[in-house]
């Protein structure tokens, strides 16, 4: 599966896992990932829709920001 992901997909990935964000308790904003993958949020963002979009990561919405996991570490 990780040959369909882009290199910025890659990268957000490897900042989840690096960060733990494995399961809803550990879930981490896009704030806090962009500022792993040291990249601009808006990039980071949109690889965290696509990387959703293919069920690889879950968005959980929450009253401020919302919180990001992997599906699959």
């Amino acid at each position: 599966m990780s040959d369909e992901l882009s290199p910025m997909e890659k990268l957000v990935v490897q900042a989840m896992q690096e960060l733990g964000s494995t399961s809803e308790e550990k879930k981490k904003t896009a704030d806090d990932i962009a500022k792993r993958c040291n990249r601009p949020k808006g990039l980071v963002t949109n690889a965290l829709v696509t990387l959703s979009q293919k069920n690889m990561i879950k968005r959980v919405a929450r009253e401020k920001a919302a919180g990001y996991y992997l599906m699959k570490a």
